[in-house]
């Protein structure tokens, strides 16, 4: 499996590593992912995601529908 978010479909930065000698060397930062179980009173069942720190906050604020319709994300991962 890939490291990208489910909901917002974050996944990993390019960045350089720079030494003291000014030699930059390419790196990837990761995105904080998380597996993380979520109740959808929708479908009354839990389901379980990978999804970013960011889209966490998210869903506990605004919820699990209206997180998706926000992003774009495809209603389907739900099943």
């Amino acid at each position: 499996m890939s490291r990208v978010c489910q909901i917002t479909g974050k996944s990993h930065l390019v960045a350089n590593s720079v030494s003291h000698s000014n030699q930059k060397t390419k790196y990837k930062q990761q995105a904080n992912l998380q597996f993380k179980k979520f109740y959808v009173p929708e479908l009354k069942k839990c389901v379980r995601l990978r999804v970013s720190t960011t889209a966490i906050k998210t869903i506990t604020k605004y919820g699990m529908m209206s997180t998706i319709k926000r992003y774009g994300a495809n209603p389907d991962i739900l099943k």
